[in-house]
């Protein structure tokens, strides 16, 4: 069972769900590049430049500590790196978990992904700008959790730690990113694990991968937020495990 972090996070903030399947699953999660722990020095702006760079290097993990087909499980941008890996290389999943995914940001037409292209590119100035303040500003919203400041602190001194070029290149790279067209094309089956109030993948994205990514469970979580994994781990881990004891039977 593979843990794969979202955009500036690292691989620690599993460690609330992560336990609940160690017994069943060997577990593994690591920081992708440019993130928490990893290697500074391997980030290539070129290879980086798409989530399919992500994505290759998750096949590269795979092949490397993995003996057999995998469970996936990601948050928020990972979500998309993990589906772009089964698609290209399906042999190598039999499940994925999406935490608060999002194929693509930004409305279009009847499609509403949460901003407007003018949101986005005001978020991203604001990036450029003022990383840090940024930073202290937004993880708290980001986080939700009302009532648990701890985690909303905890998100924000991790976006802090990471290299502000790198965070601001990945942010860039997520939020303009448009995944949509690829999603038919990923049938392994998914698990859309969503928070009823979560600013950053709405309901209606939800509602929308639902329709569109083949053998997928929808399942929201009555939480405020876009980190289940750390405001309701409990909740999470029972909606997993019941899609897979569903999809692995």
């Amino acid at each position: 069972m593979v843990f794969a972090h979202g955009f500036g996070c690292d691989q620690t903030m599993w460690r609330f769900l992560a336990p609940a399947f160690a017994e069943r699953f060997r577990t593994i999660s690591f920081d992708l590049v440019g993130s928490g722990k990893s290697d500074v020095s391997a980030y290539d702006p070129d290879k980086y430049g798409t989530l399919h760079g992500y994505a290759d290097d998750l096949l590269e993990i795979l092949d490397e500590f993995a003996t057999g087909p995998v469970v996936f499980v990601g948050h928020s941008v990972s979500t998309m790196i993990g589906m772009l890996a089964t698609i290209k290389a399906l042999e190598r999943f039999t499940a994925q978990v999406m935490v608060g995914p999002s194929p693509c940001y930004i409305n279009d037409g009847d499609y509403i992904g949460g901003f407007s292209r003018s949101d986005i590119d005001e978020l991203l100035e604001t990036m450029d700008a003022n990383y840090l303040g940024w930073s202290s500003s937004m993880a708290p919203v980001i986080m939700g959790a009302p009532g648990r400041s701890e985690l909303s602190e905890e998100l924000t001194e991790s976006f802090c730690r990471n290299d502000p070029k790198i965070a601001k290149h990945l942010a860039r790279v997520t939020f303009l990113s448009d995944h949509r067209a690829d999603v038919p094309h990923s049938t392994v089956p998914a698990l859309i694990l969503q928070c009823s109030d979560d600013l950053v993948a709405p309901l209606t994205v939800g509602d929308y991968l639902h329709r569109h990514l083949p053998n997928s469970t929808l399942h929201v979580i009555d939480n405020v937020g876009h980190c289940p994994h750390m405001s309701a781990p409990n909740e999470s881990s029972r909606a997993i495990e019941a899609f897979l004891a569903h999809t692995l039977r």
